[in-house]
């Protein structure tokens, strides 16, 4: 089963790459920048959800 945190964590990995997609693309090394962070919080995030999913299941 999938958690919201798992869900919302792609979502924002998602959302990252294509940010840092387009900052490469333009140039802009801000866009790009915050692309990178938006794709790393999302993975910190999709972990955590991974982790409450696998102690919901070992319970």
């Amino acid at each position: 089963m999938v958690n919201k945190d798992q869900v919302k964590g792609v979502a924002k990995q998602v959302k990252g790459s294509v940010k840092e997609a387009a900052g490469k693309a333009t140039g802009n090394k801000r866009t790009q920048a915050e692309g990178t962070a938006e794709k790393v919080a999302g993975k910190v995030q999709k972990g955590y959800g991974d982790a409450k999913e696998k102690i919901k299941k070992s319970l």
